[in-house]
C-alpha cells in the first residue's frame, strides 16, 4: 500500500495491553519451545499493527507542525508509549528467565537474549509517568522549533528555509540571514531553557529512580550501548581532541585564506568558496530522477530499495510552512515501508540528506522481514554507519548533482565531514556534564556549553548575537532536547564511514560487499560486533582515528582548493 493510500486509525492502548497480556501469559506459561515461539510471533505481529500507527501519526504530524488532529495523536502516542515500553518490559523479563532459551538462541540469535538481559535494568513502572512527560516535552521543543515564521526579505520562512540564505555569496545577506535566524533562537530562549531544565530533572530523577547515580547510565542503557563504557567514549572523544581539534584549526585557517578574510566570522563557517558553495542543479523532482538513475547504477539491490521507495510515495522531500525542521528515516512496520523525510532548500545539504537517510532507508529495507523488531534496525551508532557510509558510496555519481562543481562539492564534503568530528564531540561531552550535574541553572549550562567550544570548537566564535555570546548554540540541536546521548554515535559511525572511503578508493567492489553484508545483517548483533563483521576497525581503537584521517588530509592537501 502506497504512504498516502494508508488510512489513519487511532490504536487503543486498552485493546493493545488486553491483547497483549494475554500473549505474554502464553509465552509465560508455553511447556513447549514451539508454543513459546508462537507466542512470540504473535506479540511481534500485534505490535506491528500498533507501531504502524504510531510512526504514522508522528510522520504526519511532522509533515505539518500545525495540524491540530495530529498534534493530538501525537499527544496521545506520549502518553501510550511508555505503556509500551512498560509491557515490553515485562516481555523482556519472561524472555530473559524462559527455560527455552538455547532453542530461542538457535531459532532467532543469541543477540536478542542479550537485549531482554540488558533491557531488563532500563524500565521499571516507577518511572512510567516521568516518561509520559518526558514525551512531552520533546514534542513541545519539535513544536517550537516548527511554529518559526521568520520574516526575511518579503518572506516567511520556517528554519530550513532560512538556512539557505545563510550559506549565500553574498557575506552581508549571510550575516543578516543568521542573524534573523538566531534572534528566533533569542526569542525562544527563555521557553528552551525551560524546556531543557524540565527534561534535565526529569530524566535525572528517573536515573535515581532506577538505581543508577544519575540519567547517564539510564540514557545509555537506552541507546542499547552494551559493549562499550562512559570510559570508552571519552578515552574516543580524548582522540578526537588529540588527532583532529588541531587538523580542523588547520582547516578553518585554509578557509579563511581562501575566503581572503582577515577573520572567520561566524556567519561564515558555513561558507567555504568565493564562487559559493557547491549547489545541487535540478529540481527536486529532478534530483530525484538522477538519484533513481545513480542507485540504478550503483547495485541491483539499490535499485530494487529506490524504485520501491518512489512506487510507494515514500519520500517527503520539499520544503513548506510548518513543516518540522527535520530530517530523518523512519518506518512504517506493518507494511515494511521505510519513509524518508527531508527539507531541500537548494544547498549541498540536499544531496547530503537525501543519501544519508537513503542509507538509513536501504539497510531498514535489506532487514525489514526480521520478525523480530529488534533486529529490524541496530542501535543508532550502528546505523549511522549505513547513512554515513551511503554518502560516500555514492560518490560516483555526484557529478549528475553538481556538474561542474562536482570537485568542489567532494572538497566541501570532506571538509566538512572532519570539522563536524570536534562539534560532535562538544554535543556529547556537554551532555555528560549536564546530567553529572543536574543542579545547573540555565547559565550554568550555557557556561558549560562555552567550554566545550573553547575545547572542541574554538573557531565557532559565537559572539553574532548576545543569546548565542551567552551560550546558547546548543540550544538548536534536537537531539539534545529529544534524544539524549544519540550524537555521539554520529561521530563513531563517522569513523567507520570513513574507513568505506578508503576501502572504496582501494577496491569498490570489496567495500561494497562489506557495507552490504552490514546492511542485511539489521540489528542481529551489537554496534562492536557489526564493526567486526563489516571489517572495520573499532573507532575504540587507539591509532583508529589518526590511520584514517591521515589519508583524508592527504586527500585534501593533494587538492587545489583556491581554483574554487
Amino acid at each position: 500500500m502506497k504512504f498516502n493510500e494508508i488510512p489513519y486509525t487511532r490504536p487503543s492502548i486498552q485493546q493493545f495491553e488486553s491483547e497483549f497480556k494475554a500473549i505474554l501469559t502464553k509465552l509465560e506459561s508455553a511447556d513447549t519451545f514451539e508454543v513459546q515461539n508462537e507466542a512470540l510471533t504473535h506479540m511481534y505481529k500485534l505490535n506491528d499493527e500498533f507501531n504502524t500507527m504510531y510512526e504514522l501519526g508522528n510522520i504526519k504530524y511532522t509533515m505539518d507542525t500545525n495540524n491540530e488532529t495530529f498534534e493530538k495523536e501525537v499527544e496521545y502516542y506520549d502518553e501510550a508509549m511508555p505503556v509500551i515500553e512498560k509491557l515490553f518490559s515485562q516481555y523482556y523479563k519472561v524472555l530473559n528467565a524462559s527455560k527455552f532459551k538455547d532453542a530461542l538462541s538457535k531459532k532467532w540469535g543469541e543477540h536478542i537474549l542479550n537485549i531482554a538481559a540488558y533491557r531488563v535494568r532500563g524500565f521499571d513502572p516507577v518511572i512510567l509517568e516521568d516518561m509520559k512527560e518526558e514525551a512531552k516535552l520533546s514534542t513541545k521543543y519539535t513544536k517550537v522549533k516548527g511554529s518559526a515564521a521568520i520574516d526575511y526579505k518579503g518572506e516567511k520562512l520556517n528554519l530550513p528555509g532560512i538556512r539557505a540564505y545563510m550559506k549565500n555569496e553574498d557575506r552581508a545577506v549571510r550575516k543578516s540571514a543568521h542573524l534573523a535566524h538566531w534572534n528566533f533562537f533569542a526569542e525562544k530562549q527563555e521557553e528552551l531553557d525551560t524546556i531543557f531544565d524540565k527534561q534535565v530533572k526529569l530524566r535525572h530523577e528517573m536515573g535515581k529512580k532506577m538505581g543508577f547515580k544519575n540519567f547517564i547510565e539510564l540514557g545509555y542503557n537506552w541507546m542499547w550501548r552494551m559493549d562499550y563504557t562512559q570510559d570508552m567514549v571519552q578515552n574516543f572523544r580524548q582522540q578526537i581532541v588529540d588527532e583532529i581539534v588541531p587538523i580542523a584549526t588547520q582547516l578553518r585557517e585554509r578557509q579563511r585564506i581562501r575566503l581572503g578574510y582577515n577573520k572567520l566570522a561566524f556567519h561564515d563557517l558555513d561558507f567555504h568558496f568565493t564562487s559559493g558553495n557547491p549547489k545541487p542543479k535540478g529540481t527536486p523532482k529532478e534530483i530525484l530522477g538522477k538519484a533513481k538513475v545513480m542507485y540504478k547504477e550503483l547495485s541491483s539491490e539499490t535499485e530494487e530499495f529506490f524504485n520501491y521507495m518512489l512506487a510507494n510515495n515514500l519520500m517527503d522531500i520539499e520544503n513548506r510552512p510548518g513543516k518540522a525542521d527535520a530530517g530523518y528515516c523512519w518506518c512504517l512496520s506493518k507494511f515494511k515501508h521505510p519513509f524518508i523525510f527531508a527539507n531541500f532548500n537548494g544547498t549541498a545539504g540536499d544531496i547530503d540528506v537525501l543519501t544519508h537517510e537513503a542509507g538509513h532507508a536501504f539497510q531498514y529495507y535489506e532487514s525489514r522481514n526480521y520478525q523480530i523488531k529488534e533486529y529490524r534496525s541496530p542501535s543508532s551508532e550502528s546505523a549511522e554507519i549505513h547513512s554515513m557510509a551511503m554518502e560516500f558510496l555514492t560518490y560516483p555519481w555526484m557529478e549528475s548533482f553538481f556538474e561542474k562543481d562536482v570537485e568542489k562539492y567532494f572538497f566541501s564534503h570532506l571538509n566538512s565531514s572532519i570539522l563536524f568530528l570536534p562539534y560532535g564531540c562538544a554535543v556529547d561531552h556537554f551532555q555528560h556534564i549536564i546530567y553529572e550535574n543536574p543542579e545547573f541553572s540555565a547559565d550554568d549550562r550555557a557556561a558549560a556549553w562555552k567550554e566545550m567550544e573553547a575545547l572542541y570548537v574554538p573557531n565557532l566564535s559565537t559572539d553574532l548575537t548576545p543569546n548565542l555570546a551567552s551560550g546558547r548554540f546548543w540550544h538548536k540541536q534536537g537531539h539534545i532536547f529529544e534524544d539524549p546521548f544519540y550524537y555521539i554515535d554520529y561521530v563513531l559511525a563517522q569513523i567507520c564511514a570513513f574507513q568505506f572511503w578508503q576501502k572504496a578508493n582501494n577496491n569498490r567492489e570489496e567495500a561494497w560487499t562489506d557495507y552490504l553484508r552490514l546492511c542485511k545483517a539489521g540489528g542481529t548483533a551489537s554496534f562492536l560486533d557489526l564493526v567486526k563483521l563489516a571489517n572495520l576497525k573499532s573507532p575504540f581503537e587507539a591509532g583508529t582515528v589518526k590511520s584514517i584521517t591521515g589519508d583524508i588530509i592527504s586527500h585534501l592537501n593533494s587538492i587545489d582548493d583556491t581554483k574554487f
